[in-house]
């Protein structure tokens, strides 16, 4: 058996709601409302996960199974921790809001920024 790690080039989080309305989710696994830029928010996944940390990465909404919106903001990972909780390997940590994106606007074009 190999080692199982994800290589993530986004920070994809669910929506706010999954969490407010009771759905199982935490915080931390959620789009803060409202987002703001300069801020910094911690996050939450599951799963050993590996972001890029030397630059800014798009946040996405995810609906689960690789369903991924536009970005919404652009943010740079200030750190991620991997952990074992009840035999469970998960992964936490901290972004910072550059810039917030508006609907149909293009900031990111692959990794290079406009």
């Amino acid at each position: 058996m190999g080692i199982q790690i994800e290589f993530n080039p986004d920070l994809a989080l669910r929506n706010i709601s999954e969490s407010e309305e009771g759905k199982g989710r935490k915080i931390e696994e959620c789009i803060p409302y409202p987002l703001e830029e300069g801020r910094v928010y911690n996050f939450f996944k599951s799963g050993q996960r590996c972001y890029w940390l030397h630059g800014e990465v798009p946040l996405l909404e995810t609906k689960g199974n690789q369903i991924l919106s536009k970005p919404k903001a652009s943010v740079v990972i200030l750190e991620a921790v991997h952990f074992l909780d009840n035999g469970q390997i998960f992964t936490k940590g901290k972004y910072k809001v550059i810039k917030i994106i508006k609907d149909g606007e293009v900031y990111f074009n692959g990794f290079n920024k406009k």
